[in-house]
């Protein structure tokens, strides 16, 4: 069946010129069939990149509106239109614009795990493999409102040694992360390297070996010279890793880290998105759109 499943999803992705691409954490049948497989920041690339008229992102919600923005003259199709981010739901316009009044002047840094309507609202976005890299760029004597993330956002002031202005948003999955997780898996790996995502709370980075974004950790892993690797962000990750490191162990600091938005998708979901009959077409009001795209297209120049 899943042989089956897969030989239409490479039919109809012939079809309809278009190409798969999925988030680390989707499920594993699901990376397994992408023609890319990446971090926000590598999404965001590739989406500028492909030549395909069709894109079938398989993340949440706003992965999908970003390659959307990037990309006005494609067909942007998410397979799973109920996958929320509810880190992104935690601060609307409203809200940015009230910060924004009361610290005027400021530049408003904004992760990409956010609407629209706040990337509209913000001078350049950022993804965690290069939030730490853009407000080190920005002018020093400029004040920096970071949102929506408070725990990213406080280990890039740590490490930046900036004062940020923050929001109190966070990912439900990350801030599950606990010090008590990781030191039962020390426990049980005691040879193991502890990688960690910046949205995780800051006892928990305090712990790991090396703080990183999911497509950083990936990178690490292959360039290491470690044998044995804990890793604390959502487990959808464990199956990238063990893909490209087949010779390295890898174990998740606990099971429970899991982000539902992200286990909504599946091969059948994939291939109804491309049949057209499932899926939802993601579409930005223009003017929103136009404003989001700056703040995007900013993040892409001060990254390279």
């Amino acid at each position: 069946m899943t042989t089956d499943i897969r030989e239409t999803i490479e039919r109809l992705k012939r079809g309809r010129s278009a190409v798969i691409l999925a988030h680390t954490y989707q499920p594993a049948e699901v990376q397994d069939i992408a023609d890319f497989v990446g971090d926000s920041y590598g999404l965001s690339v590739e989406a500028t990149r492909t030549a395909a008229e069709t894109i079938i992102f398989c993340g949440v919600m706003f992965m999908a509106e970003t390659a959307a923005i990037l990309n006005p003259e494609k067909t942007v199709i998410i397979p799973e239109p109920a996958a929320g981010c509810p880190m992104a739901d935690m601060i609307g316009a409203a809200e940015l614009a009230g910060m924004k009044a009361r610290h005027p002047g400021h530049i408003v840094v904004c992760y990409v795990n956010s609407t629209a309507e706040v990337k509209a609202l913000s001078d350049v976005c950022c993804t965690s493999s290069n939030a730490l890299k853009i407000v080190s760029r920005l002018p020093a004597d400029s004040g920096v409102i970071f949102v929506p993330d408070k725990h990213l956002g406080s280990w890039v002031a740590e490490k930046s040694g900036r004062e940020l202005v923050l929001w109190d948003g966070f990912c439900p999955t990350h801030a599950r992360i606990t010090a008590a997780m990781i030191r039962r898996a020390k426990e049980l790996h005691p040879r193991a390297c502890v990688l960690i995502h910046p949205e995780a709370p800051k006892e928990c980075r305090d712990m790991a070996d090396e703080v990183l974004s999911t497509g950083g950790m990936c990178d690490y892993a292959r360039k290491s010279g470690a044998a044995e690797f804990i890793i604390a962000t959502e487990i959808g990750i464990l199956h990238t890793l063990r893909t490209q490191n087949p010779s390295k162990q890898f174990y998740c600091v606990d099971a429970s880290i899991t982000c539902p938005n992200m286990r909504r998708n599946s091969l059948a979901k994939v291939a109804a998105a491309l049949e057209g009959s499932g899926g939802m077409r993601v579409r930005v009001d223009g003017d929103i759109a136009a404003r989001a795209r700056r703040a995007l297209e900013k993040m892409l120049e001060m990254s390279a």
